[in-house]
């Protein structure tokens, strides 16, 4: 019974870790980059176009990690043409839906965490600016 239970453990584990790299390179990273703890957060960060030091939050800071772990996972959907629902996918499912979006069709659209990307997705869907987002 530990056997099978130690045998899906390492396939889950591996099923991860090829999505994140696939996920990687479609964004034109290297692959390897993902099996790399930490580093593989900040090269994550560098895709959806967030500062490197958000890793301070993501590591260090009770509470605030799920937030910006969530917020990162938001950007990652959007990054590559998904939407929220894919989004809550992810984290609810994520061995379903990190798979997905590193072996289906989605393809890297740009950081989505820059305003320049943020801005261009709002006119896409139609909608207008925020109040704070005239200096853009």
């Amino acid at each position: 019974m530990i056997g099978i239970a130690i045998i899906f453990y390492l396939g889950v584990i591996f099923l991860m870790i090829a999505s994140m790299w696939k996920i990687f390179e479609k964004a034109g990273e290297k692959g390897w980059k993902a099996i790399i703890p930490i580093y593989n957060l900040v090269v994550l960060l560098q895709i959806v176009g967030k500062p490197d030091w958000w890793i301070v939050f993501m590591l260090l800071v009770p509470i605030a990690n799920i937030v910006f772990m969530i917020w990162t996972y938001n950007m990652l959907s959007k990054s590559f043409g998904k939407d929220e629902g894919f989004t809550v996918g992810l984290i609810l499912l994520g061995i379903v839906f990190f798979p997905v979006l590193a072996f289906g069709d989605a393809e890297y659209q740009g950081p989505y965490g820059t305003p320049e990307a943020f801005q261009a997705y709002r006119k896409k869907l139609g909608q207008g600016q925020f109040d704070f987002d005239h200096s853009l």
